[in-house]
């Protein structure tokens, strides 16, 4: 079991960054991979990020790639998500989740573990 809290979300003006991080409970948050997905009103969820269990591997979508950066410290059972060049179009609900397998899941299906979710709103 992996219980998952968000935090870092807030209103900044377009152009500006955010750091998002996740703090995971369990010791054995290193034997899960992690992402990050968002939610606007009206849409489905996406993905933006994926990290592998040692944070050697990471995946982005071209909506967010260059912009975004996750990362992970297992010492602190922590996931972050440093998103720059911010703009209204990434406003939304953030939320980070935990899965487990052979491989790094992309989809919201593969994940077993979500947090609450942080509210990001970028102003133009």
């Amino acid at each position: 079991q992996v219980q998952l809290v968000e935090s870092g979300g807030g209103l900044v003006q377009a152009g500006g960054s955010l750091r998002l991080s996740c703090a995971a409970s369990g010791r054995t948050f290193s034997t899960y991979y992690a992402g990050w997905f968002r939610q606007a009103p009206g849409k489905e969820r996406e993905a933006v990020a994926h990290i592998s269990w040692t944070g050697g591997k990471t995946y982005y979508p071209d909506s967010v790639k260059g912009r975004f950066t996750i990362s992970r410290d297992n010492a602190k059972n922590t996931v972050y998500l440093q998103m720059n060049s911010l703009n209204p179009e990434d406003t939304a609900v953030y939320y980070c989740a935990a899965g487990s397998g052979l491989y790094i899941g992309s989809r919201a299906d593969d994940y077993l573990y979500w947090g609450q979710g942080t509210q990001v709103t970028v102003s133009s």
